[in-house]
């Protein structure tokens, strides 16, 4: 559930995390999972299938994008759009004047290097299965079904992404600041997400748990 303190903004859940107020009901689950889908997929992977225009940095026009999402959800409001970008705990989307994007996640084609800080961390982690393990050593990591690879900024946080895929992942440590050195673009979009294009098997070893 989405809901609004009027001291703190939006947030998830019954109460605001900053002062236990239970603020101003915005969205329930339901309609947030739906509304959540819909932008995934809007603003990822089929922005043209929806009748939206992506700019190369993967921005499409806000009022555009919520006039289509009002045509499938009659409760699809701008605020609710705003409630469900602000109060995302895993920074999924950003809204920059009267534009909105992904910052990650994306299958269609977007350039997002130029507008990410580079990262600084000296390693990142990658989490993938046992089978796919010797392949990735060998022959370095590339973007399958997005445009980037995502990696993580922690061993843990690689661990929790991959098991969502896998009952036993191999954790990959990256050698990022090597891998910068030699001239490998990786972008930081939040907390947890850094952005390349590929890693190439040189900076890549097994971390041990």
């Amino acid at each position: 559930m989405i809901r609004k303190c009027e001291q703190h903004g939006y947030f998830r859940g019954e109460q605001c995390p900053d002062c236990a107020n239970e603020g101003r009901y915005v969205l329930d689950d339901e309609r947030e999972e739906r509304l959540g889908r819909f932008v995934s997929g809007a603003l990822r992977h089929f922005p043209e299938d929806v009748g939206l225009e992506i700019d190369p940095q993967g921005w499409v026009d806000m009022d555009i994008l919520c006039k289509i999402m009002k045509k499938r959800y009659k409760w699809g409001t701008t605020e609710r759009l705003i409630s469900l970008v602000e109060s995302d705990r895993k920074g999924r989307y950003e809204i920059d004047g009267s534009f909105i994007r992904a910052r990650y996640g994306h299958s269609v084609e977007v350039d997002l290097v130029p507008d990410y800080p580079e990262n600084e961390l000296p390693y990142l982690y990658y989490g993938v299965s046992q089978e796919e393990a010797d392949m990735l050593l060998e022959n370095g990591i590339i973007p399958v079904r997005q445009c980037y690879v995502h990696l993580s900024t922690s061993f843990d946080k690689a661990m929790r992404a991959a098991s969502i895929h896998t009952e036993n992942p191999v954790i990959f440590e990256i050698d990022a600041e090597a891998a910068q050195e030699d001239g490998i673009d990786i972008v930081v979009v939040n907390d947890d997400i850094v952005l390349a294009k590929n890693i190439p098997a040189d900076y890549i070893s097994i971390r041990e748990s």
